[in-house]
């Protein structure tokens, strides 16, 4: 089960995916004192936190840690959604409400992943053009 980031923790992490690169706490803290007073300890108990959740890894640099992010925000995303449309009893009907509530930008980016996936055979490979 894919539990939603908390407020602090997507704030954080939306530094750690945008970066897309390993960071310290003091790297993420400077950023954020920009927008915000925030202590050193409590950067490193949220990064540590998302260690634990699976969501960082770290590595040891010195006296210090490097944190990278496991997986993408995109991969976090569509876990967030196939979790909700999970959870209903009538999926159709929750797809139905889903693509109700889109842009026609959002709804041409479904079509676009759609035929992304189409375009793939089960065994991992591209079908030929034109198919």
């Amino acid at each position: 089960m894919v539990r939603p980031l908390g407020e602090l923790e997507d704030v954080v992490m939306t530094r750690v995916w945008d970066w897309n690169r390993p960071v310290t706490v003091r790297e993420v803290l400077e950023d954020l004192t920009q927008e915000r007073s925030i202590a050193y300890t409590t950067v490193m108990t949220v990064m540590d936190n998302l260690r634990q959740k699976g969501w960082l890894r770290r590595s040891a640099e010195g006296r210090a840690y490097r944190y990278e992010a496991v997986s993408t925000r995109a991969a976090y995303s569509a876990a967030l959604m196939n979790e909700g449309w999970a959870a209903s009893d009538n999926r159709a009907e929750a797809l139905v409400h889903f693509f109700g509530m889109m842009t026609p930008e959002q709804r041409e980016a479904v079509r676009d992943a759609l035929r992304v996936i189409q375009s793939v055979d089960p065994s991992g490979t591209e079908e030929p053009e034109g198919r």
